[in-house]
């Protein structure tokens, strides 16, 4: 199983402009901010990426900022108790990228669509309101069976998904925590599956505090301690507050490529 270990630097070329790179984890917890540091740290950092999230937080932030992503598709874009996320707020509002507008329902009917090798889902979510409105390309079909109207969302492709994980063992195997989010989907729906994970051990043992995804699930696994840091990986360490707050003073006073470059040394 050697092949699928990788070091960091060389799973993050992985990554190319243009692709639509999908990132796991919630909110804050257990993001991906040792890969996304990697990626920020190559001598091209990639461009023009489409990013898609079921909810991006600091590491998505990260990528907005730095001028590696054209495109959002995220049901949540923000720091939680921490407010706003700061140069995804700059960038929409001085309108530099462009944001797909998404919920929890059509993102997850999007990947299913991919998933199962079809080009859309039906669903009923979004029928009487104004969203199909600001998506063009979700249509209007009818049910065969019922004549009823129903909505396409169309599959959303992915090219490189990162999660987090707690280990990985010998065999490719991959533990997550139980705030699953829809990494599991993602590690279905990616061409390229990337896992950064605490440590490698000989062989993962069960546990209530996590779920195991079985190789081949993940293409290629990164040891990287401390790599959802300074977001939470339960039971490991808990969230910084108190270096998302310097990260949100720094980008308020415009400050943020001193920060990138501060964090780049840690």
């Amino acid at each position: 199983m050697a092949e699928i270990f990788a070091p960091l630097e060389e799973a993050a070329a992985a990554v190319r402009d243009g692709g639509t790179l999908a990132l796991g984890g919630m909110t804050l917890y257990r993001r991906p901010i040792g890969f996304v540091k990697a990626l920020l740290a190559r001598g091209r950092p990639p461009k023009d990426l489409t990013l898609l999230s079921f909810t991006g937080g600091l590491e998505s932030d990260l990528l907005v900022g730095a001028g590696c992503v054209t495109r959002v598709r995220s049901a949540y874009f923000g720091l939680e108790a921490f407010g706003l996320a700061p140069m995804f707020t700059q960038f929409v509002q001085s309108q530099r990228i462009e944001v797909v507008e998404e919920t929890e329902a059509s993102i997850v009917m999007g990947i299913r669509a991919q998933i199962a090798q079809v080009g859309y889902l039906p669903s009923k979510a979004w029928l009487g309101t104004d969203l199909p409105s600001l998506r063009p390309d979700v249509k209007t079909v009818k049910d065969p069976y019922t004549g009823d109207a129903l909505l396409a969302f169309p599959a959303i492709p992915v090219d490189v998904a990162v999660i987090h994980g707690l280990a990985g063992d010998r065999e490719g195997n991959v533990m997550i925590n139980n705030n699953l989010g829809i990494d599991m989907e993602l590690v279905y729906v990616a061409d390229t599956v990337i896992a950064t994970v605490e440590r490698i051990v000989d062989r993962l043992e069960r546990s209530t505090d996590g779920v195991i995804i079985p190789h081949p699930g993940c293409d290629i696994v990164v040891e990287l301690p401390g790599g959802a840091a300074p977001t939470s990986c339960y039971p490991l360490y808990p969230l910084a507050g108190e270096e998302i707050l310097k990260y949100t003073e720094a980008c308020n006073a415009g400050r943020f490529a001193q920060y990138l470059a501060r964090i780049a040394q840690l």
